[in-house]
């Protein structure tokens, strides 16, 4: 796997940081995808961040599950992030 990338594609630690969320989501592309999960794979700077991340984004799922939310509260929420410049929502 990460023997087999060219330098010039494997990732610093900074690229992976910055793409976390996206790698997370499955939002990246198929290259992008597999060079993230190479360095991941072998990069103990990295990998505690990515597993903090992770367990976050199951624990916000479980979360929802257990306590949907009120549909006032998700209007409040949304209204406020427009309010601060957050576009799309």
């Amino acid at each position: 796997m990460i023997d087999e990338m060219r330098m010039d594609q494997m990732l610093t630690c900074d690229d992976v940081m910055r793409q976390l969320w996206d790698y997370l989501d499955a939002e990246l592309t198929p290259d992008r995808m597999a060079a993230v999960a190479a360095h991941l794979s072998v990069c103990t700077r990295c990998y505690p961040q990515y597993d903090f991340e992770r367990a976050f984004l199951k624990a916000v799922r479980a979360a929802q599950r257990d306590h949907p939310v009120s549909p006032t509260l998700r209007v409040r929420v949304q209204e406020a992030l427009r309010a601060e410049g957050f576009p799309g929502i």
